[in-house]
């Protein structure tokens, strides 16, 4: 982590003239809310010319446009004298639809997980978590990949039970995105060995839980390649191909006789193994169970009973153990007042980093 600061760049006059002032908490905490330079010039009133200097590092604010600047970013005086914040950046990122989203809004959930990353650097110094046992198989075709991390992990050809449980066991960091950005569906890095993946957790339970699985695909298949959005497409047809042989494996489903199910058999095979109605029609089909006519078919039907958007009947919404264990344990915890007062937020922003995934956090 960076850990120079403006320290000794031009001051405006006042009493914030030689404090600490860190640039790019400035600019992290600007981009997390989607707002431009100038957009935070007439946020805040502080000058675009200003502005400009303290991103640079050429001046620092004075103790006035410091605390215009907090009151419009949301966050205290204290969050700008911390160290420099290493920004997650969109080349190391695994980014569902890439060519779909804008850049500033790309850069406000990249923003946000930066600072989640500090979250978690928290909740490491009072617990020892798992350690990382994600393989790298990016020579393997998807679907063998899938059979492969199956094996090393012990799972057979069954049911996953919890997907957010057994990453979490395989060293993996869950947290949530926000809210405001509901159509991104989740993304995934890897920062200092650790993988994490943020989720969008207003979706259904078997779209989250097929969402961990594409994600796992990325980690698997394409740890330390930049993204490129030429590329973007063949990378999410790859962890898409994975997530749906993880989720269900071929020897499994061939044993339950699926060639030629109705609806009736695809609602019973999609609630053994916990995915979307949907998401087993095209498995079905993808294995040569369903023709083309029932594919085609099976999905007008279901469209028409509600299970295109939705997941009539569908299982519960998978939450984190860790997080539970370690945000609020009986015995033992870091609570959200103490991370939010290590990391110099409001307590709503470090809440909304586990948003739904703690049955607490609403």
């Amino acid at each position: 982590m960076m850990t120079s600061m403006s320290r000794f760049a031009h001051a405006e006059g006042g009493p914030a003239a030689g404090e600490a002032f860190s640039p790019s908490r400035l600019k992290i905490a600007r981009q997390r809310l989607g707002l431009t330079v100038t957009g935070l010039a007439q946020l805040s009133g502080v000058s675009l010319r200003s502005l400009t200097g303290y991103e640079s590092g050429a001046q620092q604010p004075s103790a006035e446009n410091r605390s215009k600047l907090a009151s419009a970013l949301r966050v205290p005086d204290t969050f700008f004298s911390q160290d420099d914040l290493e920004p997650v950046t969109s080349t190391g990122v695994s980014f569902r639809k890439l060519s779909k989203t804008t850049a500033q809004r790309r850069d406000a959930v990249l923003a946000s997980a930066t600072l989640t990353l500090g979250f978690f650097r928290v909740i490491e110094e009072s617990f020892s978590l798992p350690l990382q046992d994600i393989p790298t198989l990016d020579t393997v075709e998807p679907e063998s990949a899938a059979d492969m991390v199956r094996r090393r992990w012990g799972l057979g050809d069954r049911p996953v039970s919890n997907m957010v449980h057994l990453l979490e066991s395989k060293g993996v960091r869950f947290a949530s995105l926000d809210s405001a950005y509901s159509d991104i569906d989740a993304f995934c890095f890897v920062r200092d060995g650790v993988p994490y993946v943020f989720m969008n957790t207003s979706k259904s339970a078997e779209r989250q839980r097929f969402d961990a699985a594409h994600e796992l695909g990325h980690l698997v298949l394409h740890r330390g390649q930049d993204m490129d959005v030429a590329e973007s497409k063949e990378r999410e047809n790859q962890a898409n191909r994975f997530a749906s042989a993880f989720l269900m494996p071929q020897s499994g489903i061939l044993r339950q006789a699926m060639a030629g199910a109705n609806l009736e058999r695809i609602l019973v095979g999609r609630s053994f193994w916990k995915v979307a109605a949907m998401a087993l029609t095209y498995r079905l089909h993808d294995l040569h169970l369903l023709s083309d006519w029932q594919y085609r078919s099976m999905c007008v039907e279901l469209s028409d009973q509600g299970f295109r958007s939705k997941e009539p009947g569908g299982v519960v919404p998978e939450t984190s153990s860790l997080l539970r264990q370690t945000v609020y344990g009986r015995e033992r915890r870091v609570g959200i007042a103490q991370a939010a007062a290590a990391l110099s937020l409001y307590p709503d922003e470090v809440r909304a980093f586990i948003q739904r995934l703690v049955p607490t956090v609403a």
